[in-house]
């Protein structure tokens, strides 16, 4: 399953249940649409730090990291993998 594939499903089964992947387009702004919200977003960072085994830090807080599911995947596609112990 690509990260695309994965981060889809997640976003669909905790956010979003009444959708389908093929739905839910890779560039749909998940933030300005309301889909997730402030409490929502600490969700997903949980979730990617878990899920990826990365440390997200402060300065990667940047809204635009997780604004969709395109900017979920670039965001971990240049992070440093394997960060945590």
């Amino acid at each position: 399953m690509s990260n695309i594939d994965t981060i889809k499903k997640f976003v669909i089964e905790e956010f979003l249940p009444d959708l389908t992947p093929q739905d839910l387009r890779d560039d749909h702004d998940l933030l300005s649409d309301g889909v997730i919200d402030s409490l929502g977003v600490l969700k997903l960072i949980a979730w990617v730090e878990d899920h990826f085994s990365l440390d997200v830090g402060d300065a990667d807080l940047d809204p635009d990291n997780f604004r969709s599911v395109a900017a979920i995947d670039a965001f971990i596609a240049g992070a440093p993998q394997g960060v945590r112990g």
